[in-house]
Protein backbone atom coordinates (compact mmCIF):
# COMPACT_ATOMS: atom_id res chain seq x y z
CA UNK A 1 0.00 0.00 0.00
CA UNK A 2 3.06 2.32 0.58
CA UNK A 3 4.59 1.44 -2.12
CA UNK A 4 1.22 2.62 -4.41
CA UNK A 5 1.08 5.77 -2.62
CA UNK A 6 4.18 6.61 -3.32
CA UNK A 7 4.13 5.86 -6.70
CA UNK A 8 0.99 7.97 -7.24
CA UNK A 9 2.66 11.10 -5.33
CA UNK A 10 5.70 10.71 -7.63
CA UNK A 11 2.81 10.47 -11.00
CA UNK A 12 1.41 13.67 -9.38
CA UNK A 13 4.40 15.60 -9.15
CA UNK A 14 5.55 14.58 -12.77
CA UNK A 15 1.99 14.97 -14.04
CA UNK A 16 2.24 18.93 -12.36
CA UNK A 17 5.89 19.48 -13.94
CA UNK A 18 4.81 18.53 -16.98
CA UNK A 19 1.99 20.89 -17.17
CA UNK A 20 3.20 23.66 -15.66
CA UNK A 21 6.32 23.32 -18.47
CA UNK A 22 3.66 22.69 -21.57
CA UNK A 23 1.31 25.41 -22.61
CA UNK A 24 1.84 29.30 -23.85
CA UNK A 25 4.30 31.71 -21.65
CA UNK A 26 4.10 35.09 -22.24
CA UNK A 27 7.38 37.35 -22.69
CA UNK A 28 7.32 39.36 -19.50
CA UNK A 29 8.45 42.91 -19.89
CA UNK A 30 9.47 44.05 -16.94
CA UNK A 31 12.20 41.12 -16.49
CA UNK A 32 13.10 41.10 -20.10
CA UNK A 33 15.52 42.40 -22.88
CA UNK A 34 17.60 42.41 -25.34
CA UNK A 35 21.75 43.51 -25.57
CA UNK A 36 23.41 43.43 -28.43
CA UNK A 37 27.47 44.24 -28.63
CA UNK A 38 29.09 45.48 -31.60
CA UNK A 39 32.67 46.83 -32.03
CA UNK A 40 33.66 50.28 -32.58
CA UNK A 41 36.88 51.41 -34.48
CA UNK A 42 37.86 47.95 -34.36
CA UNK A 43 39.43 48.66 -30.53
CA UNK A 44 36.46 48.54 -28.33
CA UNK A 45 33.39 47.12 -27.73
CA UNK A 46 30.09 48.71 -27.35
CA UNK A 47 27.24 47.37 -25.59
CA UNK A 48 23.99 48.25 -25.43
CA UNK A 49 20.27 47.04 -24.98
CA UNK A 50 16.63 47.38 -26.10
CA UNK A 51 14.31 47.87 -23.07
CA UNK A 52 11.16 47.32 -24.24
CA UNK A 53 10.28 43.64 -25.26
CA UNK A 54 7.30 41.52 -25.50
CA UNK A 55 5.73 38.32 -26.79
CA UNK A 56 4.83 34.60 -26.38
CA UNK A 57 5.72 31.21 -26.27
CA UNK A 58 4.47 27.65 -26.61
CA UNK A 59 6.92 25.05 -24.91
CA UNK A 60 6.28 21.48 -24.60
CA UNK A 61 9.33 20.12 -21.85
CA UNK A 62 8.19 16.16 -23.56
CA UNK A 63 8.63 17.54 -26.74
CA UNK A 64 10.29 20.67 -28.07
CA UNK A 65 9.94 20.41 -31.24
CA UNK A 66 6.34 22.10 -30.92
CA UNK A 67 7.76 24.68 -29.32
CA UNK A 68 7.24 27.96 -30.77
CA UNK A 69 8.40 32.00 -30.07
CA UNK A 70 7.11 35.35 -31.45
CA UNK A 71 8.91 38.28 -30.30
CA UNK A 72 8.71 41.93 -30.43
CA UNK A 73 11.11 44.68 -29.72
CA UNK A 74 10.68 48.12 -29.72
CA UNK A 75 12.92 49.76 -31.74
CA UNK A 76 12.76 53.14 -30.23
CA UNK A 77 13.67 51.60 -27.00
CA UNK A 78 17.53 51.45 -27.32
CA UNK A 79 19.71 52.44 -24.85
CA UNK A 80 23.52 52.50 -24.93
CA UNK A 81 23.65 55.18 -22.09
CA UNK A 82 24.94 57.73 -24.71
CA UNK A 83 22.16 59.74 -25.75
CA UNK A 84 23.61 61.53 -28.73
CA UNK A 85 24.66 57.69 -29.97
CA UNK A 86 21.04 56.76 -29.21
CA UNK A 87 19.61 58.91 -31.21
CA UNK A 88 21.70 58.36 -33.87
CA UNK A 89 21.05 54.82 -33.73
CA UNK A 90 17.08 55.73 -34.21
CA UNK A 91 17.92 57.75 -37.32
CA UNK A 92 17.41 57.01 -40.85
CA UNK A 93 21.23 56.23 -40.54
CA UNK A 94 21.12 52.92 -38.60
CA UNK A 95 17.54 51.48 -37.34
CA UNK A 96 14.97 54.36 -38.51
CA UNK A 97 12.22 53.77 -36.25
CA UNK A 98 9.97 56.32 -37.49
CA UNK A 99 9.88 53.98 -40.91
CA UNK A 100 10.49 50.74 -38.79
CA UNK A 101 9.32 50.59 -35.47
CA UNK A 102 9.71 46.69 -34.31
CA UNK A 103 12.12 44.50 -34.64
CA UNK A 104 10.55 40.95 -34.78
CA UNK A 105 11.82 37.34 -34.26
CA UNK A 106 8.71 34.52 -35.20
CA UNK A 107 10.42 30.58 -34.92
CA UNK A 108 10.02 28.22 -37.53
CA UNK A 109 11.25 25.10 -35.76
CA UNK A 110 13.08 23.92 -32.60
CA UNK A 111 15.20 21.46 -31.33
CA UNK A 112 17.46 20.02 -28.36
CA UNK A 113 20.63 20.75 -28.92
CA UNK A 114 21.93 19.32 -25.45
CA UNK A 115 21.06 19.11 -21.44
CA UNK A 116 19.03 21.84 -21.35
CA UNK A 117 19.52 23.69 -24.56
CA UNK A 118 17.44 24.36 -27.68
CA UNK A 119 18.26 25.60 -31.16
CA UNK A 120 15.44 27.83 -32.75
CA UNK A 121 15.01 28.43 -36.42
CA UNK A 122 13.07 31.42 -37.31
CA UNK A 123 12.78 35.01 -39.17
CA UNK A 124 14.00 37.72 -37.52
CA UNK A 125 13.03 41.34 -38.88
CA UNK A 126 14.92 44.57 -39.01
CA UNK A 127 14.78 47.49 -40.78
CA UNK A 128 12.52 45.82 -42.67
CA UNK A 129 14.21 43.09 -43.70
CA UNK A 130 14.25 39.74 -42.86
CA UNK A 131 16.22 36.85 -42.71
CA UNK A 132 16.58 33.24 -41.29
CA UNK A 133 18.49 33.30 -38.18
CA UNK A 134 19.47 30.11 -35.64
CA UNK A 135 19.25 31.50 -31.66
CA UNK A 136 20.98 29.10 -29.23
CA UNK A 137 18.66 29.19 -26.60
CA UNK A 138 20.08 28.14 -22.86
CA UNK A 139 16.66 27.06 -21.20
CA UNK A 140 13.79 27.06 -20.52
CA UNK A 141 14.61 26.79 -16.50
CA UNK A 142 12.18 24.46 -14.26
CA UNK A 143 9.40 26.00 -13.58
CA UNK A 144 8.87 28.22 -10.47
CA UNK A 145 5.85 29.71 -8.48
CA UNK A 146 5.77 33.44 -7.80
CA UNK A 147 4.34 34.80 -5.26
CA UNK A 148 1.05 35.29 -6.62
CA UNK A 149 0.99 32.05 -7.81
CA UNK A 150 2.27 32.30 -11.46
CA UNK A 151 4.41 30.01 -13.08
CA UNK A 152 7.67 31.24 -14.42
CA UNK A 153 10.30 30.25 -16.70
CA UNK A 154 14.00 31.94 -17.81
CA UNK A 155 15.61 30.95 -21.00
CA UNK A 156 18.90 33.13 -22.48
CA UNK A 157 19.16 33.19 -26.54
CA UNK A 158 21.86 34.49 -28.78
CA UNK A 159 23.18 34.98 -32.26
CA UNK A 160 24.96 36.80 -34.25
CA UNK A 161 23.81 38.82 -37.64
CA UNK A 162 25.47 41.10 -40.29
CA UNK A 163 23.97 44.42 -39.67
CA UNK A 164 24.40 45.05 -43.61
CA UNK A 165 22.32 41.95 -44.29
CA UNK A 166 19.48 43.87 -43.10
CA UNK A 167 19.90 47.37 -44.78
CA UNK A 168 21.20 48.72 -41.20
CA UNK A 169 24.59 50.72 -43.19
CA UNK A 170 25.54 53.83 -41.35
CA UNK A 171 28.96 54.60 -40.40
CA UNK A 172 30.94 52.42 -42.60
CA UNK A 173 34.30 51.55 -41.67
CA UNK A 174 33.44 53.20 -37.83
CA UNK A 175 30.82 50.43 -36.56
CA UNK A 176 31.81 46.36 -36.69
CA UNK A 177 29.22 44.97 -39.36
CA UNK A 178 28.75 41.61 -37.17
CA UNK A 179 25.83 42.32 -34.14
CA UNK A 180 25.85 39.59 -30.98
CA UNK A 181 22.46 39.76 -30.08
CA UNK A 182 21.39 38.22 -26.69
CA UNK A 183 17.72 37.76 -25.21
CA UNK A 184 17.10 36.99 -21.19
CA UNK A 185 13.97 36.40 -21.02
CA UNK A 186 11.49 35.23 -18.25
CA UNK A 187 7.98 33.85 -19.12
CA UNK A 188 5.02 33.63 -17.13
CA UNK A 189 2.22 31.32 -17.11
CA UNK A 190 -0.78 33.03 -15.28
CA UNK A 191 -2.76 31.13 -12.46
CA UNK A 192 -5.86 29.37 -13.76
CA UNK A 193 -8.54 31.34 -12.50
Amino acid sequence: MARFFWTFITVIVLTFTAAAQSGTWQIDPMHSSAQFSVRHLGVSTVRGAFTKVSGSAKYDSTDPSKASLDATIEASSVDTRVEMRDNDLRSPNFLDVQKFPTITFQSKSVKASGDGKLQIIGDLTIHGVTKEVALDVEGPSSPIKDPWGNQRIGASASTKVNRKDFGVNGAAGVVGDDITITIDAELIQPQAK
